[in-house]
């Protein structure tokens, strides 16, 4: 990443026939974490995501695991990542069966964020949800609320949430796929998340699906920080710019030294192969690809 746009990688040279100015076009790196790299591909994501919206309600549902585990989470991050993906998903699936809420399977899309506004290390799930949703017989459900302000309550999905979440990862420590250092730690900090509100956040969308899909795409091709925000490189510290979301979402400044910065930044690389884009319910790839998928739905 740190030879991203310069001679080190090569470069395409363009030139004018006429005035013969030249221009010089050096070459990205293409890593996934690079601030710099991602944009024709963040772009053809939005693209296709856009194509993808039906004439349905859309929420933003948002789950976080609670800061006591986010250095279990650190150790384990391939691991503790999948279950979060999976413990979202199970809650969505789960309250979209209900008769009460949906009767049918939503449509969702999972995007992983590790970090917040000031690079620390902060594991939490954006899911775009359908209001509507596919039945067992594949045939189309519409949104129980016709103004599209409820999906489901915020308290039953941060029950099921935990609830699943801990019973799998009490099951990854049973099977001694979790690295932990501590074991009387472990359950110490088990007995004291099972006992604290969890956070989920459940909005639906004020401007519309496209928000959130303009919202999330920020995210799908970068990792952690884009290059606007920093506002000033010194020959020790970095300056750039955060939300706080603590103190009424101001802007603010942060600075930080060399070795701070990357530290905090590292945190954020993947593990590799590691996918952070999961689609899931009716939007599951297998699914797509059905004959009585929902694309034939959007057809018909």
């Amino acid at each position: 990443m740190s030879d991203c746009h310069t001679v080190r990688l090569g470069m395409h040279v363009y030139g004018c026939n006429h005035c013969h100015h030249q221009h010089y076009q050096f070459h990205s790196c293409g890593n996934r974490h690079c601030p710099n790299c991602g944009g024709l591909k963040r772009e053809q994501w939005l693209q296709d995501r856009m194509s993808e919206l039906l004439p349905t309600a859309y929420f933003h549902i948002v789950f976080t695991i609670p800061q006591q585990l986010r250095s279990l989470a650190m150790g384990n991050r391939k691991a503790v990542f999948k279950l979060l993906f999976e413990a979202g998903t199970y809650t969505l699936k789960t309250l979209g069966k209900d008769e009460k809420y949906l009767g049918g399977i939503p449509g969702i899309i999972s995007v992983l964020h590790t970090n917040g506004q000031d690079l620390t290390f902060h594991p939490h799930v954006h899911c775009i949800v359908t209001g509507g949703g596919l039945s067992k017989e594949g045939k189309w459900i519409t949104q129980k609320r016709e103004k599209g302000n409820f999906l489901f309550p915020r308290r039953a999905m941060e029950k099921i949430f935990k609830g699943y979440f801990l019973a799998q990862l009490k099951a990854l420590k049973t099977s001694e796929n979790l690295k932990i250092n501590n074991e009387k730690e472990f359950d110490k900090t088990i007995d004291e998340v099972q006992f604290i509100k969890w956070n989920v956040y459940a909005k639906a969308p004020f401007a519309g699906p496209e928000q959130i899909v303009e919202y999330l795409g920020r995210y799908t091709h970068k990792v952690a920080i884009s290059t606007y925000r920093i506002t000033k490189i010194s020959d020790t510290e970095i300056t750039f710019k955060y939300k706080d979301y603590r103190d009424k979402n101001q802007q603010k400044l942060i600075t930080l030294s060399h070795a701070e910065f990357l530290r905090r930044f590292e945190q954020h690389i993947l593990p590799k192969g590691f996918v952070k884009i999961r689609h899931s319910g009716f939007l599951s790839h297998q699914n797509k690809t059905k004959q009585n998928g929902w694309k034939v739905f959007v057809h018909n």
